[in-house]
């Protein structure tokens, strides 16, 4: 791989839901390019996770002390998920969203 390059997140598009671009491996922490048009599954993440909105929008559901919240991203919004977090990723139509979190993570 080449020192540097440029990501048009815009042209990339997976094969399936939730296939990814891996863009970077920063001493145990991927940087990945999700695109997806169907909803994640409920998990928790063995770390935390980083889920940044680069084109579409998406309804982030979560559960805090056993209630079911929603909030929802557009493009730009950041939504962080600390340690324990259980949450699943709705996209509201195709959308393309950066995901930095622990190697290996589920």
């Amino acid at each position: 791989m080449s020192a540097s390059r440029v990501i048009r997140c815009r042209d990339f598009t997976a094969e399936r839901a939730w296939g990814a671009l891996d863009i970077a491996n920063l001493d145990g922490t991927t940087v990945r390019l999700h695109w997806t048009d169907q909803p994640y599954v409920w998990h928790v993440n063995d770390g935390q996770e980083v889920f940044v909105v680069l084109d579409g929008e998406v309804e982030m559901r979560y559960r805090e002390r056993g209630d079911e919240r929603r909030v929802r991203l557009g493009v730009g919004d950041i939504f962080h998920a600390g340690v324990g977090c259980e949450h699943v990723a709705h996209p509201l139509g195709a959308a393309r969203i950066l995901v930095v979190e622990r190697e290996g993570s589920a």
